[in-house]
């Protein structure tokens, strides 16, 4: 290791749905965070780690900072706040596509308090003319005294390594907290059960995403090194329940099918993935509920 290596912990915010995800999946090189088009998708902290040979940054992707409308929202509201008293960097990221926002002035006003070094992350540059990313960021930069701007598109990984760069120059000299081949501190259970969680998101209408959890109730490796997942989705309602199955289980196969390709992709090994759906009664209002599915 040399002897100048640098390290820390670096917040990725903004508000839901900018692209924070595909940002730190990009980063990483391997997806553990989960995606879907709809806001929100984020519950818990994440870390991800990227090791290079003269720097180890912890990226914490943090559920989209938004006004919450129920217990799990300020449960993720809050986790993500907090995650900005703990970190080195923080990246704001916005999307290079929308007009700067009410949900953009309220994590701005969240940002004055913190004495933390702010990255501007403009996302989604793919979307727009070049003419309009200068007048995008001296809108940011009027009202906040970002140490950093970086234009960049996640999806298409552009300007990824300016980023980085940009990062490295904010952190000091540290350790490696990490063994170089970790890229994040979850446990599989937890990132099997949001690969699931992923796939009900992406095949299901919109009455569906906030009210459905993932529970991990078994996961065995069995005698011919496959794995042996039962796992169970957990919704709201019973015409909830009814959407997730789908007309004779086509739905939850079809989920079921898509979850264990990236679940096979984690593991490394062969996966047979028992799905069940279960009815909570508005489990995302209930403390004890909230807990018994990890979310602290």
């Amino acid at each position: 290791m040399e002897s100048n290596y640098k390290s820390g912990f670096v917040a990725v915010i903004g508000r839901p749905n900018v692209g924070k995800s595909t940002l730190v999946n990009s980063l990483i090189g391997q997806k553990i965070v989960i995606m879907s088009d709809k806001p929100q998708t984020t519950r818990n902290k994440i870390l991800c780690v990227l090791t290079q040979d003269d720097a180890q940054i912890v990226f914490i992707d943090t559920p989209g900072i938004h006004k919450p409308k129920h217990k799990l929202g300020e449960y993720m509201v809050k986790a993500a706040e907090n995650t900005l008293k703990e970190v080195d960097v923080i990246l704001f990221v916005v999307d290079a596509s929308e007009e700067l926002g009410a949900g953009e002035l309220y994590i701005l006003e969240r940002l004055q308090s913190t004495n933390k070094p702010v990255i501007l992350v403009v996302n989604k540059i793919d979307k727009i003319n070049k003419q309009q990313v200068l007048p995008t960021i001296s809108r940011y930069s009027e009202r906040y005294n970002f140490i950093g701007v970086v234009p960049i598109s996640a999806k298409e990984e552009t300007n990824l390594d300016g980023l980085i760069t940009e990062v490295k120059k904010h952190l000091e000299e540290g350790p490696q907290y990490y063994p170089s081949d970790m890229v994040t501190d979850q446990p599989e259970r937890l990132v099997t059960a949001e690969l699931i969680r992923e796939k009900v998101l992406h095949l299901t209408r919109e009455e569906i995403p906030h009210a459905i959890a993932v529970d991990i109730e078994e996961m065995a490796t069995r005698k011919n090194d496959d794995v042996y997942i039962r796992a169970t989705i957990y919704v709201e309602r019973d015409s909830q329940k009814g959407i997730v199955i789908g007309a004779k289980g086509a739905l939850l196969k079809e989920i079921g099918a898509m979850a264990r390709v990236d679940i096979e992709n984690l593991l490394g090994s062969k996966v047979y993935l028992d799905l069940w759906v279960k009815v909570k009664k508005d489990w995302r209002n209930r403390d004890g509920i909230l807990r018994g599915l990890g979310y602290e």
